[in-house]
């Protein structure tokens, strides 16, 4: 009997998708619009990272961004992903992070890469922790004008 692999839960990583379209359409509500948005995030340890969302492509169906924070540790690079949004269908993913891009739904491994079987899976669920993170420990860095 042959032994299966790795399988992906097709329908969990679609929730996952799904979840993170509300969770940025939540921090950037006016995506259609604006092309830009940067805002803090405070840390645990009571210091702060600031979070950067930019378009990067807009298209009929779908918008491009790149999500990029940096400021936790002077010694860390920023982390950044580049998350394509799917309006039609009300799903995000990632299709790139730091330097990997396009990333296959599964892996054997070990492979050249050192990628995990579910690297995508992973990837998106980790967009996930960091955009509720984002939405739970966020705070607007824009100036407050009163007329």
């Amino acid at each position: 009997m042959k032994k299966r692999g790795f399988q992906v839960d097709f329908a969990a990583h679609m929730a996952e998708c799904e979840a993170n379209y509300f969770r940025i359409s939540k921090l950037m509500p006016d995506l259609a619009v604006r092309d830009h948005r940067i805002f803090g995030v405070r840390m645990p340890d009571g210091s702060s990272a600031r979070v950067d969302i930019r378009v990067i492509e807009r298209c009929r169906y779908t918008t491009t961004v790149s999500v990029v924070q940096e400021g936790l540790l002077d010694w860390v690079k920023a982390h950044e992903m580049t998350v394509r949004i799917y309006h039609d269908a009300e799903v995000t993913e990632v299709i790139a992070c730091q330097k990997g891009r396009h990333f296959k739904a599964r892996y054997e491994y070990p492979n050249k890469k050192m990628y995990h079987e579910d690297e995508k899976i992973q990837l998106n669920r980790f967009l996930g922790e960091w955009l509720t993170n984002c939405l739970s420990a966020g705070h607007s860095l824009e100036e407050i004008v009163l007329a």
